[in-house]
């Protein structure tokens, strides 16, 4: 809910400025994102892989005048795949708009669309988890410790990184507290 707030303060103008881990990789719909900067693009793992490069330079793409800016000391195979994807698509977005008469425009939403925006992530979240606290409920913590670390596999696999470190932290929690 934190990161919910924190979007919703960016997209209000609470702050110019949103510098973060993961924040801007999932497919969030922000189009007042207009320059993205990726440090270290150049230190090859999953959170610098084609997939993760296109996807986080993919919130700059809302916005008509959305730059990114890949900080590195040589170009990687990630890099030029990234690059070069997103330039394809470029070519292929630009044409589509020529032929169909279309000039891009950044999306504006009003405050109140923001915060309704907002309103239904909050309730959203809360929904999801209350299965989670129900069944928590009923398990003893061995099965639940196992059960959780299922689900930090899984975010994981599903390059949910945010999600399997809360997880991890929770195992952790778990874990140190003395049997009951």
């Amino acid at each position: 809910i934190e990161r919910i707030e924190i979007l919703r303060d960016l997209r209000l103008g609470q702050f110019d400025v949103l510098i973060g881990i993961n924040l801007l990789r999932e497919g969030l719909d922000l189009p007042e994102v207009s320059l993205v900067a990726i440090l270290d693009a150049d230190k090859e793992g999953f959170l610098r892989s084609e997939r993760s490069l296109i996807q986080t330079s993919g919130r700059a793409a809302r916005n008509v005048n959305g730059e990114v800016i890949f900080y590195a000391d040589t170009i990687t195979d990630s890099m030029r795949k990234a690059i070069d994807e997103t330039e394809r698509r470029r070519t292929l977005q630009h044409a589509y708009n020529e032929e169909n008469g279309i000039v891009p425009e950044t999306i504006y939403k009003s405050i109140e669309e923001i915060m309704r925006t907002t309103l239904v992530a909050d309730v959203r979240t809360v929904e999801e988890e209350m299965p989670i606290l129900n069944t928590i409920a009923r398990m003893d913590r061995t099965t639940l410790v196992e059960e959780l670390r299922n689900a930090m596999y899984e975010a994981a696999a599903h390059l949910e990184f945010e999600k399997a470190a809360k997880l991890r932290d929770e195992i952790a929690r778990l874990e140190s507290q003395p049997e009951k």
